[in-house]
């Protein structure tokens, strides 16, 4: 694990350092080669593709929407213009195989885009 980002887990309180550790894992899972990194404040992963926000009630679990249909950014949360992200407030709340369809959705186009 990066330094940086191991460090910023570890200051997080729970459960958020528990969804971070959790949410992590699947994206490592999901691209066993990804690059991880600090980058604006929180652990990036692809050159911020993705990324793993830790705030006062949840995490969010962002993504980069460039190059994704209407429909495809309508399966995520916020109204940013190239990033969207969703929301986990407990680790029960976690759905694997919904991150893993939006992982992949967003990180297939990173290959093309």
């Amino acid at each position: 694990m990066d330094e940086k980002v191991k460090k910023y887990i570890e200051k997080q309180k729970s459960p958020q350092k528990e969804i971070c550790l959790k949410v992590r894992e699947i994206i490592l899972k999901t691209f066993p080669d990804i690059k991880e990194e600090m980058k604006w404040g929180v652990p990036t992963f692809s050159g911020g593709k993705f990324y793993i926000g830790a705030l006062k009630d949840h995490v969010n679990l962002g993504f980069s929407i460039n190059g994704l249909t209407k429909e495809e950014i309508a399966l995520f949360e916020g109204s940013g213009k190239t990033m969207r992200h969703i929301k986990i407030r407990t680790l029960k709340d976690i759905d694997e195989k919904r991150i893993v369809k939006l992982l992949n959705i967003a990180g297939e186009c990173s290959e093309d885009c």
